[in-house]
């Protein structure tokens, strides 16, 4: 039965607690000491990967989201506290009608193309979302939506096939940004390469694999930042950022390597701000491909890889053993035992599975996107030696890497891959649907290409499903499924660790992994 306290549950159920990390405000200027030089102000970002284009629908890292979403913005935000605030939304209210919500939009808001922000653009940008023919990855997030009526100049009817518990958090998702209709009209060419958002930023220039700049919106409708200059640069290597950082040539490092971090927060220019992740990192088998389609050979490899010893190793506390899909502020979070390393049931099980010693695997990677992520995946080569398993590395540029790992049935070359998922929304939706989902196999997010008819229906009954405890209930069974079939290595999830010159304030690093530098002011 539909309820009107629908929106009650929601909003209480995103109130997770986590904490924003903020670099510390500076002290004040002792008396005396020289005013700063006026003029206009950069940030620089070292950033590990380039962005993957410049269409925010068709993206799907969160290097690309944090450049995008200074251009572009959503309906509603997500805060680092995990409350949902309204942003080019006013509010979502439920309809009269069964399984209708109605949307009231922001008024006096206009593109930087100067073409207003109203309802026939928020119309145009989920219609655009939810046409396969555009490939927008993150489909799956509106996907209950059946029709868009604009209501008026500032109201939107949104109406269901059913109810839709994560429908709010899901209009928080970079990937249903608002972009001008008059950039959506020039096609998708177009929207790979030019920007047109309501937000504070604009794009001045795309340096391919070297940069991006961004500069203030001079008719932002909000209040205008501080920084006039946004530069977004490319440095793949962990030491190189930190060279960067210390020397003074960037003002903000991501992805600081564990070991290095009480050296660099000793250096009294730089603070080391460590941020709570949402990000859990694994690697995927192609459950189509042997010796992969036999979950015997899956669980022996989680049996074979000793990921505690990974966690110690290489991140000293700054990652935790992954005993979910997820991690565990998300709501629907429910802990498995994890696979404990015991090599002797590894090489029996491959054993049952017919795999002989001496097999070749080839395990793609990617470099400089994730924490350690490249000595992670030789960590977990040298350790499959140890069952018998001889694994070649591989990587690919970012860019090239992510629509490789995701190809489709047919044009698919990976047996397994390393990944990271980050879960924005706060609800086990977003964590499972689009990873567990048969609906999502590649070009979706199911690189795995797993399916359990089981998993489908009570992923499907639970995004369907108002009360909370029932979802609950339905996500523990579906993870208890997931884990024992093991379509992962289940590795862990992380913790952000950044670098950020102690002359920057206001720059948050979320939780989610976004770089907003909106707020951000440098003395």
């Amino acid at each position: 039965m539909r309820t009107t306290r629908f929106w009650i549950v929601l909003l209480t159920l995103m109130g997770l607690a986590l904490s924003a990390c903020v670099a510390p405000m500076p002290a004040a200027e002792a008396p005396g000491a020289p005013a700063p030089a006026v003029g206009p102000k950069t940030l620089t970002i070292a950033s590990g990967t380039d962005i993957e284009n410049m269409n925010v629908h068709r993206v799907t890292s969160s290097p690309s989201f944090s450049v995008l979403e200074h251009i572009y913005e959503t309906l509603f935000y997500m805060n680092p506290e995990g409350e949902l605030e309204p942003l080019l939304a006013e509010s979502l209210e439920p309809g009269e009608e069964e399984h209708t919500f109605i949307l009231k939009l922001r008024q006096g808001v206009n593109f930087s193309d100067g073409t207003p922000f109203n309802a026939e653009a928020v119309k145009m940008n989920l219609e655009y979302v939810l046409n396969p023919d555009n490939g927008s990855a993150f489909a799956f997030l509106i996907s209950r939506i059946q029709e868009i009526e604009v209501v008026d100049d500032y109201t939107v009817k949104l109406i269901l096939d059913s109810d839709f518990a994560p429908l709010a958090a899901h209009l928080s998702h970079g990937a249903l940004a608002m972009v001008a209709p008059s950039a959506l009209e020039q096609g998708n060419d177009f929207l790979a390469n030019n920007a047109i958002g309501t937000g504070p930023y604009m794009l001045e220039r795309w340096d391919r694999a070297e940069s991006v700049t961004l500069v203030r919106n001079p008719n932002y409708w909000g209040d205008p930042p501080a920084i006039d200059r946004l530069v977004f640069k490319v440095v793949q290597e962990d030491g190189a950022r930190l060279v960067e950082v210390e020397a003074g040539t960037v003002d903000v490092a991501v992805r600081v390597p564990p070991a290095e971090a009480a050296r660099v927060d000793a250096n009294p220019n730089v603070d080391v701000i460590t941020t709570p992740g949402l990000r859990t990192i694994y690697i995927f088998f192609n459950v189509t491909r042997e010796p992969f389609d036999d979950v015997r050979v899956r669980q022996a490899i989680n049996y074979a890889v000793d990921v505690e010893a990974i966690v110690n190793q290489l991140f000293n506390g700054a990652a935790r053993v992954s005993d979910a899909p997820f991690a565990p502020p998300i709501f629907g979070y429910k802990p498995n035992p994890p696979y404990a390393r015991d090599l002797e049931k590894a090489r029996a099980l491959l054993a049952e599975a017919g795999v002989p010693e001496g097999t070749s695997l080839v395990l793609y990677h990617p470099t400089g996107r994730y924490v350690q992520d490249a000595l992670v995946a030789d960590a977990v080569r040298a350790q499959l030696r140890e069952v018998g398993l001889e694994v070649e590395l591989r990587t690919l540029e970012w860019p090239q890497y992510v629509p490789f790992v995701r190809a489709p049935a047919g044009e698919n070359q990976v047996q397994f891959a390393m990944l990271g998922w980050s879960t924005p929304t706060m609800d086990a939706d977003y964590a499972l649907y689009a990873l567990f989902h048969s609906s999502e196999h590649p070009p979706g997010f199911n690189g795995a290409f797993y399916s359990n008819p089981e998993v489908d229906r009570l992923l499907d009954e639970a995004r369907t499903t108002v009360d909370p405890e029932v979802r609950r209930e339905l996500y523990a069974q579906a993870i208890d499924i997931i884990w024992e079939e093991a379509p992962w290595l289940f590795l862990y999830s992380e913790v952000q660790l950044t670098a950020i010159r102690t002359n920057v304030e206001g720059f948050i690093v979320h939780p989610n992994e976004r770089l907003i530098a909106t707020y951000a002011d440098k003395k």
